[in-house]
């Protein structure tokens, strides 16, 4: 394998890792499209209900405390300790917020109930927080204008900025309606109004949302659509790469521009080449950033400079940026895009984990790697066995190549050592998926109800995305930083669930990561040991007495008419103590790796090489190490007979040549010592070797140059640019009867002179015509 591995074409799936043996396809939803009164086309199931970050299922209230409020920052990000112990309802939001706003949160389609913190922080500054700034008075001289917001994974910010940014839309275009008939010297005119708010609601965008992910993106969307379901013509605009743009522009010029949600890259690119969109973004009053630490980072930063530059100055404009996690240094960066009275709200107090304090976490340091696949299916049994009918997995892997090749064994090994077998559910995400299949695999994991469902995917979906019910989250190989550890594990425990839980699983040479990144979280040891007498324990309490561990699960095999149930929850096949002991496992792991093609297990490791070497300065191990690590993953990990070759050509471009770890990325320098300049052109730029009498540089005259040395004399070298007019070789005298030939019979205009050769004349020779070409005869 070489360098040019990486840059390989693969499928799009993760089933080409298979050679030649079938494998039964998998179901996994059909995504249908539902527009909402003219608006966007977003992607959905036709299974509804399943947002949720305050877009939780609509059947079930949300009563669940989230935090302590006592214990949470006030909205300055001094701690409140005055603040009530009871969560505020929804209810004493009325006369605050418009009704039909309201009656979506309380009635139809969410019936909630009470706030999160970082609702009740938002919500504390309404209306004045959505009022146009033509209507506020000098009575009100502290009027909040810009957020930055630092709230936990899963407490509801969709709902705490989406609030604000519907309701300040409502008044903009009242307001607007108001000021054409004042224009118009009336005093009320209903018509002129109507026709004021209709051209104001197609030409100016209310609200633009700025998303990280296409996933985070959607599911904005969605939430927005059922948020405005009771507002009339109420319209929300989607901007994702990966569909359409002919469509979306469509949308765009036919309908209102209400609230539109993009993801940097599409929209710059709008922005860039279609007018419509840079004018209607030119008027927006209001800009929010969600996950604002990813969207601020160095890979969004272009994009983002580059959407500034289109929206009004920061007096004309409200900003708000929402995130799990603001480091000091995005805090600092956020001072470009906010204004300089903006208002902190911090509902994390500095003592407390970003992440939900009752999601237990642990981690696993393997003693080998080829500890790993047989650990990976032992936390799949676990939870299976934990949580019987209502098993959910996130498994985060650090590549693509991974991901695919982890979503093969999953699908493929379940079958046959999973407790729920072949009724495990398998589904993957990853950059390599079109984006149809993208949404269509998330709306189908969302809306799983199977009780044995895994989803495999890369960062992607470590963001924002909700998937609710999720009961554990697993990470094989290190985050990319410690921020992504806390949103992947914010994936679990969502909305007060008190079910959930985080495992984190490394090679014996990641540990560095653990020691040095997440010391801060709290993570608890497990060892691969342990995790499989658990293992057995539960298995062993399953075979005794199946229907106990099932009692509170609903088991509808058949309907009224003795018709199987798809995709409801089903029993174990007992017994499964046989199935889960390691040397089953073992076996059936061995065996599938046959079956597994090695070109796609190299293209894993090529793909592990770019991903962990530039992090050796994390992990504090030297490059070597971590060459050795992934080429030992290959062998006992996956079976292959022999370590994959990789180039030295590859190496040199990944720093691995030299020994050097913190140097990584500078030019390679030579351990030998370099010898002294000898000519004025290896010293020029140099001022210390040049003089006032000679400004053309200092030739050394200290070492002597033999007259029979081969190398010649320096002097003969020297030109008007180096000092002196270049003196010109003697001329060689040749022998007339050398068959090389005289050397003047070859020196044209270009070498010294214009000769031209004899020709020899022939009254029998046939003349050659030119003119054609414009000669004379």
């Amino acid at each position: 394998m070489t360098c040019s591995l990486l840059a390989r074409a693969t499928t799009t799936s993760s089933r080409a890792c298979f050679r030649s043996q079938p494998f039964h396809s998998q179901s996994h939803g059909f995504a249908t499209f539902r527009g909402k009164r003219a608006g966007i086309l977003i992607p959905r199931v036709c299974l509804r209900k399943y947002e949720s970050t305050a877009t939780a299922a609509a059947a079930v209230p949300s009563v669940a405390l989230q935090e302590n409020i006592a214990n949470a920052p006030a909205p300055t990000g001094i701690p409140a300790g005055n603040l009530s112990l009871e969560q505020p309802s929804w209810e004493s939001m009325k006369g605050t917020i418009s009704n039909p706003t309201l009656r979506a949160i309380i009635e139809n389609p969410y019936r909630f109930k009470t706030m999160t913190p970082v609702q009740a922080a938002v919500a504390k500054l309404l209306p004045e927080l959505a009022l146009p700034p033509e209507s506020t008075s000098n009575d009100v001289p502290t009027r909040p204008r810009d957020l930055l917001v630092k709230a936990k994974t899963g407490t509801g910010k969709t709902f705490a900025f989406l609030i604000p940014a519907i309701e300040a839309r409502v008044n903009a275009i009242h307001a607007w309606g108001k000021q054409a008939v004042r224009d118009a010297g009336l005093v009320s005119d209903k018509h002129l109004e109507a026709q004021s708010r209709r051209q104001f609601a197609k030409e100016h965008v209310g609200t633009l949302i700025i998303s990280p992910t296409r996933e985070l993106a959607t599911q904005i969307a969605n939430t927005a659509v059922k948020l405005t379901n009771h507002h009339n013509d109420f319209e929300v605009r989607l901007f994702y790469g990966g569909a359409s743009k002919r469509m979306q522009m469509r949308d765009f010029m036919k309908g209102r521009r209400d609230v539109v949600v993009a993801t940097p890259g599409r929209l710059r690119d709008l922005l860039q080449s279609e007018p419509e969109v840079a004018k209607g973004i030119s008027k927006c009053k209001m800009v929010i950033f969600d996950e604002a630490d990813m969207l601020l980072d160095m890979g969004f930063r272009d994009d983002i400079d580059a959407i500034m530059s289109y929206l009004p100055p920061k007096s004309e404009r409200q900003t708000f940026l929402f995130s799990a996690t603001l480091s000091r240094t995005v805090r600092q960066v956020a001072q470009a895009v906010l204004d300089q009275d903006h208002k902190f709200i911090d509902v994390v107090p500095e003592s407390e984990s970003p992440v939900h304090a009752h999601v237990p976490q642990y981690h696993t340091v393997l003693p080998s790697p080829s500890q790993q696949i047989p650990h990976f299916l032992r936390l799949l049994a676990h939870d299976q066995l934990t949580n019987p009918g209502k098993s959910k997995v996130l498994l985060f892997l650090p590549t693509t190549r991974m991901t695919q090749l982890f979503a093969t064994l999953a699908r493929e090994i379940s079958k046959a050592v999973l407790p729920a077998g072949a009724y495990t559910k398998v589904y993957e995400i990853h950059s390599k998926r079109t984006q149809d299949s993208r949404i269509a695999a998330s709306d189908a994991f969302r809306a799983d109800n199977s009780g044995a469902s895994i989803l495999v995917t890369s960062d992607v979906s470590a963001r924002g995305v909700d998937y609710p019910g999720v009961t554990r989250v697993i990470q094989l190989g290190i985050p990319a930083t410690t921020e992504q550890y806390i949103h992947r594990v914010g994936r679990t425990g969502r909305q007060g669930s008190t079910v959930g839980r985080g495992d984190l699983v490394l090679l014996p040479w990641e540990i560095g990561f653990l020691s040095c990144q997440l010391n801060e979280v709290p993570l608890k040891p497990v060892t691969s040991d342990e995790l499989a007498r658990q293992v057995q324990d539960l298995a062993a309490h399953y075979d005794a007495d199946p229907q106990a561990v099932f009692k509170g699960v609903p088991i509808k095999p058949h309907d009224a008419r003795g018709r199987p149930v798809r995709g409801a929850p089903r029993m174990y096949d007992a017994p499964l103590s046989p199935r889960l002991c390691s040397e089953e496992m073992n076996n059936s792991i061995t065996a599938l790796l046959q079956y597994i093609d090695e070109e796609a297990i190299k293209e894993t490791f090529a793909s592990l090489l770019g991903y962990y070497i530039p992090k050796s300065p994390e992990l504090r191990v030297q490059k070597a190490n971590i060459l050795a690590g992934c080429r030992s993953w290959a062998t006992e990990a996956c079976g292959l007979p022999t370590p994959p070759y990789v180039s030295d050509g590859f190496l040199q471009k990944m720093g691995l040549n030299d020994g050097r770890t913190k140097h990584f990325g500078k030019s390679y320098r030579d351990p030998r010592p370099s010898a002294r300049p000898t000519n004025s052109w290896e010293i020029r730029g140099r001022q210390n070797n040049r003089s006032f009498e000679n400004p053309r540089g200092n030739f050394r005259r200290d070492r002597q140059v033999d007259d029979n040395d081969p190398s010649g004399n320096v002097d003969e070298y020297r030109g008007a640019r180096y000092g002196r007019e270049k003196s010109r070789p003697q001329r060689e005298w040749v022998h007339p009867g050398d068959p090389s030939g005289n050397t003047e019979e070859y020196r044209g205009s270009r070498y010294g002179r214009e000769t031209r050769p004899q020709r020899e004349w022939s009254h029998d020779a046939p003349r050659r015509e030119y003119r054609s070409r414009g000669f004379g005869n």
